[in-house]
């Protein structure tokens, strides 16, 4: 089973924008940078896996928000702290570093839809009238912002170099790459945002919850599941 065809489209977007970097003035090009790193969150990568973390903690929109920024957080710092070296020395992340955090990106997808499948099987073998009422079932919110946090410090290393790379070959300076960089690390925490907000707030409208904890919940793990082995390059 294969999940390219996902990337596709996204892939031609960033084309697009990153062809107009090509000979533009500095403000085009933060412009440009905001939009990229807008963009970026929304690879299904980024999205399988904070959707997996989102489902089966009953978080509201203010809650998956907070969450959404913290992940963002986490990839931002790496995009940075590792892109900027990168970009001034114009080189990209070595291959074996590169696979080897693509490998494990998959895997913590794969761990994060186990994780819900087995949440969603203990509430569904409960008595009625019990769910959500034990303390355990909400993790507390330091820890769930430090492992939202922790998983966008995982995507960050599966993908700066591929980033570096594209703002490298796009634009004429490294003067000019280095503020792209800078530009784009911190939309990429606004979408993420933006996007697991959107997800909570959806969940949240009459009528959607009572068919997600039966239905739509475990088909999410089970798909999640199978794009984590996917992106570990297990099927």
């Amino acid at each position: 089973m294969s999940f390219h065809g996902l990337y596709g489209p996204l892939e031609e977007l960033d084309a697009w924008l990153s062809g107009g970097l090509d000979g533009a003035g500095l403000v085009v090009v933060v412009l440009l940078a905001l939009l990229l790193g807008l963009r970026h969150a929304t690879d299904p990568d980024h999205l399988f896996a904070v959707t997996a973390l989102l489902s089966g903690q009953e978080a509201g929109s203010r809650e998956a928000i907070r969450l959404g920024a913290w992940w963002g957080t986490g990839h931002a710092t790496v995009l940075v702290a590792l892109g900027l070296p990168l970009i001034l020395l114009e080189r990209g992340m070595p291959g074996s570093v590169e696979v080897a955090a693509e490998k494990t990106v998959g895997v913590v997808i794969m761990l994060l839809a186990a994780r819900v499948l087995v949440r969603w099987s203990r509430r569904r073998r409960r008595p009625a009238g019990t769910l959500g009422s034990g303390a355990h079932d909400v993790p507390p919110p330091t820890r769930t912002a430090a492992r939202s946090a922790a998983i966008g410090v995982v995507h960050g290393l599966g993908g700066t170099g591929a980033i570096a790379l594209l703002l490298l070959a796009a634009l004429p300076s490294t003067a000019q790459a280095a503020v792209a960089l800078c530009a784009f690390a911190p939309m990429s925490v606004v979408s993420m945002a933006l996007c697991t907000g959107a997800y909570a707030w959806v969940l949240e409208r009459r009528g959607l919850a009572p068919a997600y904890d039966i239905v739509g919940m475990p088909l999410l793990a089970l798909v999640t599941l199978a794009f984590g082995g996917w992106y570990a390059g297990l099927g």
